[in-house]
Protein backbone atom coordinates (compact mmCIF):
# COMPACT_ATOMS: atom_id res chain seq x y z
CA UNK A 1 0.00 0.00 0.00
CA UNK A 2 2.98 2.13 0.82
CA UNK A 3 4.49 1.64 -2.28
CA UNK A 4 1.61 2.06 -4.15
CA UNK A 5 1.10 5.58 -2.49
CA UNK A 6 4.64 6.89 -3.05
CA UNK A 7 4.50 5.30 -6.69
CA UNK A 8 1.39 7.31 -7.22
CA UNK A 9 2.75 10.77 -5.61
CA UNK A 10 6.32 10.92 -7.88
CA UNK A 11 3.63 10.24 -11.13
CA UNK A 12 1.99 12.91 -9.96
CA UNK A 13 4.79 15.21 -9.15
CA UNK A 14 6.83 13.97 -12.31
CA UNK A 15 3.82 14.96 -14.71
CA UNK A 16 3.21 18.69 -13.25
CA UNK A 17 6.98 19.72 -13.04
CA UNK A 18 7.47 17.87 -16.76
CA UNK A 19 5.00 20.23 -18.24
CA UNK A 20 4.42 20.44 -22.18
CA UNK A 21 7.89 22.25 -23.37
CA UNK A 22 6.42 25.96 -23.91
CA UNK A 23 8.81 28.62 -23.23
CA UNK A 24 8.25 32.25 -22.32
CA UNK A 25 11.87 33.28 -23.62
CA UNK A 26 13.36 34.40 -26.77
CA UNK A 27 14.69 31.70 -29.57
CA UNK A 28 16.89 34.24 -31.17
CA UNK A 29 21.01 33.72 -31.22
CA UNK A 30 22.77 35.20 -28.23
CA UNK A 31 24.31 38.08 -29.66
CA UNK A 32 20.43 39.44 -30.90
CA UNK A 33 19.47 41.74 -27.58
CA UNK A 34 19.00 45.03 -29.62
CA UNK A 35 16.52 46.25 -32.18
CA UNK A 36 16.03 49.17 -34.53
CA UNK A 37 12.55 49.72 -36.39
CA UNK A 38 13.06 52.27 -38.90
CA UNK A 39 9.88 54.56 -40.17
CA UNK A 40 7.42 52.34 -41.97
CA UNK A 41 6.81 53.41 -45.55
CA UNK A 42 3.42 54.02 -47.04
CA UNK A 43 3.72 52.59 -50.36
CA UNK A 44 -0.19 52.14 -50.60
CA UNK A 45 -1.25 52.61 -54.29
CA UNK A 46 -4.70 54.58 -54.72
CA UNK A 47 -4.55 54.77 -58.28
CA UNK A 48 -4.64 51.00 -58.79
CA UNK A 49 -7.43 49.63 -60.34
CA UNK A 50 -10.11 48.25 -57.78
CA UNK A 51 -12.04 44.84 -58.53
CA UNK A 52 -16.12 44.53 -58.42
CA UNK A 53 -15.70 43.19 -54.66
CA UNK A 54 -13.97 46.31 -53.77
CA UNK A 55 -14.83 49.56 -55.36
CA UNK A 56 -12.85 52.41 -53.20
CA UNK A 57 -9.66 52.11 -51.86
CA UNK A 58 -8.95 53.44 -48.46
CA UNK A 59 -6.43 55.66 -47.46
CA UNK A 60 -5.92 56.50 -43.76
CA UNK A 61 -3.62 59.47 -43.14
CA UNK A 62 -0.45 58.65 -41.37
CA UNK A 63 -1.31 55.06 -40.93
CA UNK A 64 2.01 54.26 -41.44
CA UNK A 65 3.44 56.10 -38.56
CA UNK A 66 0.74 54.49 -36.19
CA UNK A 67 2.22 50.69 -37.42
CA UNK A 68 5.64 52.23 -36.68
CA UNK A 69 4.81 53.34 -33.51
CA UNK A 70 2.46 50.24 -32.42
CA UNK A 71 5.26 47.86 -33.23
CA UNK A 72 7.88 49.46 -31.05
CA UNK A 73 5.41 49.85 -28.20
CA UNK A 74 4.89 45.88 -28.55
CA UNK A 75 9.00 45.46 -28.41
CA UNK A 76 8.82 47.71 -25.14
CA UNK A 77 5.97 45.52 -23.76
CA UNK A 78 7.81 42.17 -24.87
CA UNK A 79 10.95 42.91 -23.07
CA UNK A 80 12.73 40.44 -24.97
CA UNK A 81 14.49 42.76 -27.24
CA UNK A 82 15.96 46.27 -26.27
CA UNK A 83 14.79 49.34 -28.64
CA UNK A 84 17.78 51.36 -29.68
CA UNK A 85 19.43 53.73 -32.46
CA UNK A 86 20.36 52.29 -35.72
CA UNK A 87 24.19 52.33 -35.32
CA UNK A 88 23.75 50.22 -31.71
CA UNK A 89 21.17 47.83 -33.23
CA UNK A 90 21.70 44.09 -33.05
CA UNK A 91 18.75 43.67 -36.14
CA UNK A 92 16.82 45.97 -38.06
CA UNK A 93 13.49 46.09 -39.25
CA UNK A 94 12.28 48.05 -42.39
CA UNK A 95 8.90 47.65 -43.13
CA UNK A 96 6.20 49.34 -45.63
CA UNK A 97 2.61 49.81 -45.04
CA UNK A 98 1.16 47.84 -48.55
CA UNK A 99 -2.34 47.89 -48.07
CA UNK A 100 -5.25 49.07 -45.44
CA UNK A 101 -8.94 47.15 -46.19
CA UNK A 102 -12.11 47.91 -44.82
CA UNK A 103 -14.06 45.07 -45.51
CA UNK A 104 -18.03 43.89 -45.10
CA UNK A 105 -18.39 40.78 -43.64
CA UNK A 106 -22.24 40.78 -42.06
CA UNK A 107 -25.23 41.76 -43.97
CA UNK A 108 -28.84 42.75 -42.04
CA UNK A 109 -32.05 41.75 -43.42
CA UNK A 110 -31.71 45.21 -44.67
CA UNK A 111 -28.85 44.50 -46.92
CA UNK A 112 -26.99 47.60 -44.71
CA UNK A 113 -23.84 46.49 -43.26
CA UNK A 114 -23.59 45.33 -39.85
CA UNK A 115 -20.21 44.13 -39.58
CA UNK A 116 -16.72 45.24 -40.84
CA UNK A 117 -12.81 44.23 -41.08
CA UNK A 118 -9.97 45.98 -40.72
CA UNK A 119 -6.99 44.39 -42.15
CA UNK A 120 -3.66 46.58 -42.20
CA UNK A 121 -1.39 44.93 -44.33
CA UNK A 122 2.61 45.33 -44.28
CA UNK A 123 5.63 44.24 -46.05
CA UNK A 124 8.98 43.70 -43.94
CA UNK A 125 12.46 42.16 -43.17
CA UNK A 126 14.41 41.63 -40.43
CA UNK A 127 18.21 42.43 -40.37
CA UNK A 128 20.61 40.68 -38.95
CA UNK A 129 23.50 43.54 -38.59
CA UNK A 130 26.16 41.84 -36.62
CA UNK A 131 26.40 38.92 -39.75
CA UNK A 132 24.76 41.37 -42.17
CA UNK A 133 22.59 38.77 -43.13
CA UNK A 134 18.48 38.67 -43.68
CA UNK A 135 16.70 37.24 -40.79
CA UNK A 136 13.44 36.66 -42.56
CA UNK A 137 10.82 38.67 -45.21
CA UNK A 138 7.59 38.46 -45.19
CA UNK A 139 5.48 39.81 -47.54
CA UNK A 140 1.54 40.68 -47.24
CA UNK A 141 1.63 40.09 -43.45
CA UNK A 142 -1.77 41.30 -41.51
CA UNK A 143 -2.88 42.27 -38.97
CA UNK A 144 -6.95 42.54 -38.30
CA UNK A 145 -9.89 43.45 -36.13
CA UNK A 146 -13.61 42.58 -36.38
CA UNK A 147 -16.25 45.54 -35.61
CA UNK A 148 -20.05 46.02 -35.26
CA UNK A 149 -21.44 49.14 -36.50
CA UNK A 150 -24.70 48.58 -34.43
CA UNK A 151 -26.06 46.50 -31.05
CA UNK A 152 -24.25 45.75 -27.83
CA UNK A 153 -21.01 44.74 -29.72
CA UNK A 154 -20.33 48.00 -31.42
CA UNK A 155 -17.15 49.86 -31.47
CA UNK A 156 -15.91 52.89 -33.51
CA UNK A 157 -13.69 52.09 -36.83
CA UNK A 158 -11.01 54.33 -34.47
CA UNK A 159 -10.79 51.84 -32.10
CA UNK A 160 -11.12 48.51 -34.73
CA UNK A 161 -8.11 50.29 -36.47
CA UNK A 162 -6.36 50.73 -32.79
CA UNK A 163 -7.14 46.82 -32.09
CA UNK A 164 -5.78 45.91 -35.74
CA UNK A 165 -2.48 47.63 -35.72
CA UNK A 166 -2.49 45.92 -32.11
CA UNK A 167 -2.77 42.61 -33.61
CA UNK A 168 -0.46 43.50 -36.17
CA UNK A 169 1.97 44.46 -33.72
CA UNK A 170 1.82 41.10 -31.71
CA UNK A 171 2.35 38.86 -34.72
CA UNK A 172 5.49 40.69 -35.84
CA UNK A 173 6.83 40.73 -32.22
CA UNK A 174 6.07 37.08 -32.16
CA UNK A 175 7.71 36.37 -35.88
CA UNK A 176 10.55 38.70 -34.86
CA UNK A 177 11.19 36.19 -31.19
CA UNK A 178 10.27 33.27 -32.35
CA UNK A 179 11.82 32.83 -35.30
CA UNK A 180 9.74 30.67 -37.25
Amino acid sequence: MRTDLYTISLLLICSLTAGCGYTTGSLLPEHLKTIYVENFTNNIVLTDETSDKRVYKTYRPRLEVDVTQAIIDKYIFDGHLKIVHKEDADMILEGALVDFRREPTRYGDDDNVEQYRIVIIVDMKITDVKNSKTMWHESSFAGNDYYYTTGSQAKSEAQAITDALEDLARRVVERTIEVW
